[in-house]
């Protein structure tokens, strides 16, 4: 059922500089495929059909990378270089792109996608982090189920909680659970141990409630104070990935999934 999908890549990476100036971290090479490709990889899997990328004017890399290279290709054929050829072979998915033009956050970057969605439900993926495992086709049934919002979560231990959107939660079966309420960063008393990872399904009012959001933490568009706005009205439901999550932002993280990946 959920056949569109944004991937938010417009940020300035500041988590990876000096790097980043010039690399877009969705770029940064993950067993010789740039880290983006395995999230389009997991989307596709999940049954998604057409993704919009939005970037910014710095990061025409990325929409490069998921257009043909006619003349590479033609290459690779004339030589009889199949095994090279299989490996520039694009998704078979659609690709759009559009621009945020200033960045004001995860909140307005999605919500540059409302055409793109139109009154279709969709996901969100966000490329800095990889799913070894499980990942949105987790969310897309329990969205086949619920026809709710849906995001993704992970327990996390309690002094790096203030890092996350962190959630209020009714166990409803095993690791799915009703989400009551959402914070953003608590500094202080965090409703539970569960926060918010970049996985998320939405129906497409969460587009209403962007539309109408007022700047939040950082003066940014914050994705979190929509979803917190719509749990006044609608139901939203986590899941417990059953994946292993890398934020490929965090060096430490980036090279532990290079060495997973190596055994």
């Amino acid at each position: 059922m959920i056949k569109k999908a944004i991937i938010p890549a417009a940020g300035f990476g500041t988590r990876s500089l000096p790097v980043t100036k010039v690399v877009p971290k969705e770029l940064f090479p993950i067993h010789n495929k740039p880290s983006i490709q395995y999230v389009v990889e997991e989307a596709a899997a999940a049954g998604i059909e057409q993704i919009l990328i939005i970037v910014s004017r710095s990061k025409n890399l990325i929409i490069d990378y998921f257009d043909h290279s006619l003349e590479l290709e033609m290459f690779l054929q004339k030589a009889g270089k199949s095994a090279l050829l299989d490996k520039v072979t694009l998704p078979d998915i659609k690709f759009y792109s559009t621009r945020q033009p200033i960045a004001r956050g995860l909140g307005d970057a999605v919500r540059l996608g409302r055409e793109f969605v139109g009154n279709d439900p969709f996901a969100v993926l966000l490329p800095d982090d990889i799913i070894v495992g499980g990942g949105l086709s987790e969310l897309t049934k329990v969205y086949e189920k619920t026809k709710s919002h849906v995001v993704a979560l992970k327990a996390v231990e309690e002094e790096h909680l203030k890092n996350y959107g962190v959630v209020q939660v009714k166990q409803a079966q095993g690791d799915l659970y009703e989400v009551l309420d959402i914070i953003e960063k608590p500094q202080t008393n965090p409703p539970s141990n569960l926060a918010v990872i970049g996985r998320y399904v939405f129906n497409p009012s969460i587009m209403d409630a962007l539309d109408e959001q007022k700047p939040g933490a950082g003066a940014e568009i914050q994705l979190t104070d929509s979803i917190k706005k719509v749990l006044y009205s609608e139901k939203c439901h986590g899941k417990v990935l059953s994946g292993k999550r890398y934020d490929i932002a965090m060096t430490e993280e980036y090279i532990a999934l290079q060495r997973y990946l190596q055994e």
